[in-house]
Formats: structure tokens, sequence, C-alpha cells
């Protein structure tokens, strides 16, 4: 089934590892006739920016899913990173389960989507751990 996707000026996708960006002034309307590997500017992660556990694991199933000709390597990066994410943070066994089956299965995308929600969870968490130390320290000096 083709996929109709629209590129405002000066955004990017990638499409099967290839970079395509609209240079034109205006938006630009791409038909993708045949399955391909797409994700937009907004869901593309660099290196520099993959550098929480949540974002290394979106990061590998990304590269997973763009470049086929990588896929063992990143597999190998994925899987460490989601066992250690879910040593640290027990609460997403389940949705890291979830995407060891995808990525199993071949369904990259599906596994990013779940990475987002990983990626969000661990933002919770992170927050929460932040309060509770905030806390922690406005405690300690109130007991001064």
């Amino acid at each position: 089934m083709p996929l109709k996707v629209q590129l405002r000026k000066g955004q990017k996708i990638i499409i099967n590892g290839a970079v395509v960006e609209n240079i034109a002034s205006h938006n630009v309307s791409l038909l993708v006739m045949n399955d391909a590997a797409i994700l937009r500017d907004n869901d593309i992660l660099t290196p520099e920016d993959a550098v929480t556990p949540a974002s290394r694991v979106y990061y590998s199933l990304q590269c997973m899913y763009l470049f086929p000709g990588e896929r063992e390597r990143h597999l190998r990066l994925f899987e460490e990173y989601i066992s250690a994410f879910v040593d640290a943070v027990p609460s997403v066994r389940g949705l890291a389960s979830e995407m060891v089956l995808l990525v199993s299965q071949g369904d990259y995308y599906p596994a990013l989507k779940s990475a987002r929600k990983l990626i969000e969870h661990e933002q919770k968490v992170l927050t929460h751990v932040q309060e509770r130390l905030g806390q922690e320290l406005r405690d300690a000096t109130d007991r001064r």
C-alpha cells in the first residue's frame, strides 16, 4: 500500500537509510510506492542525543530498522541496553518483553513505537527521583 508523505520546507525524512530534505520553498508531497523503512525528522534520534538508557534502546532499534546491513551489531546493543534498563527499572519488564518479541519478529517500526513509551516512562521515573531527592534535601536542611 503506497504511503503519502508531506514534507514542509526544510523538513527531513530518512527512507531506507537515505536522508531526504525538502529544500523547496513550499511543501512537497512524496508517494512511496513500495515497502520502505521510513522515519520523519521528529522521530529520528541522533547518536549525540542518545544519552539516556531508554534513548539508547530507541537508537539501537532505529538503526536496526533503517540499516539492515548493520542489524546484527545493533541487535546486540539493543539486547544489552534493554537488559540493563530492565535490571535498573523492573517496572518496564512488560514493555521490554513486548519490544523483544517485536524485534524477534522483525517488526522494528512497532518496536520503535514501544521504545517511545519506554522513553516516556524513563522521564516519569527520573522526574519522580528528582522530586524525591529534592524533598530529602529540603528535609535535611530543615532539620539543621
